[in-house]
């Protein structure tokens, strides 16, 4: 298949790496022509890695890459079979990109969206083909995460969806079924577990090496809720926490103060250097 991956940051770059290696061509566009040589070369030193552990040929790489067209057009997307969006998590910016991407695509393209908890229905109102509008959410970080969760609009349909399951198939990762709800099923859980973890050290009851060890032998998590939030990026975590929030009412989704402090302070965890723990 042909897959165009809208935005190249570290989801994107992802998303495209794992599509490429699995043996599809890949359109990787983006606006900003930097942020394209960027994942480039982290696609490139990924992959490396990756070969090297696993024993796989190296000279490979170099194919992998060449399935791989890094473009800031967006019009070389209008013949690929999919369009995976990974761009900023906002509704109106990406209602303007589905409604682009409706506009230019052919008429048998599926739109996906790599929303972490944006409302797909949503998004297909945006479009003329609700039909073919779907949730494709990976995790990060998306070579290793084995699960893709796939998430039906209102009108998603029953081929949309079977397309869907098929590539995730096809990439070598496992996924489950998802009636389009806020934050979905994975987030939906991880936020409350994340957040009581915050709370826990922002009331002084247990250092952050502790809630994290306590969850990782007393619970077999593993990683602990702190550095896995560290590596989503505070920033990340703060934006799906207050999405629940917003979108359920429900106390229990409440925003820790210690979590604001430190998007505040721009300590975003790991892609920083300093969050709950210094990497620095």
């Amino acid at each position: 298949m042909k897959i165009g991956v809208l935005g190249s940051g570290t989801m994107g770059n992802g998303i495209a790496q794992v599509m490429a290696d699995a043996g599809h061509f890949v359109v990787l566009c983006d606006v900003n022509k930097e942020a394209l040589q960027k994942a480039a070369k982290t696609i490139d030193a990924n992959l490396w890695r990756v070969y090297k552990k696993l024993g796989k040929e190296l000279d490979d790489i170099g194919k992998v890459l060449a399935r791989i067209t890094f473009t800031t057009e967006i019009s070389l997307l209008k013949d690929v079979d999919v369009v995976i969006e990974a761009i900023i998590e906002n509704m109106d910016v990406k209602k303007k990109v589905f409604a682009d991407l409706d506009a230019l695509c052919d008429e048998n393209t599926i739109l996906a969206s790599n929303t972490s908890g944006l409302s797909i229905t949503e998004l297909a109102s945006a479009t003329e083909r609700a039909h073919k509008v779907i949730g494709m959410h990976f995790f990060n970080p998306v070579p290793i995460m084995k699960l893709v969760e796939i998430i039906r609009g209102s009108d998603t349909s029953e081929e949309t969806y079977k397309v869907a399951k098929g590539l995730v198939h096809s990439i070598g990762k496992e996924s489950i079924e998802i009636s389009d709800a806020p934050l979905f099923v994975v987030n939906r859980i991880l936020v409350p577990l994340i957040n009581e973890a915050i709370f826990i050290l922002g009331e002084g009851i247990a250092s952050a090496e502790d809630i994290d060890k306590g969850m990782m032998l007393g619970a077999n998590h593993p990683i602990g809720p702190l550095a896995l939030a560290d590596l989503i990026g505070l920033d990340t975590m703060l934006f799906v926490a207050e999405t629940l929030l917003e979108e359920t009412g429900d106390s229990k989704y409440r925003i820790p103060p210690l979590l604001r402090k430190h998007v505040r302070a721009g300590h975003l965890g790991r892609k920083s250097g300093q969050g709950f723990y210094n990497y620095s």
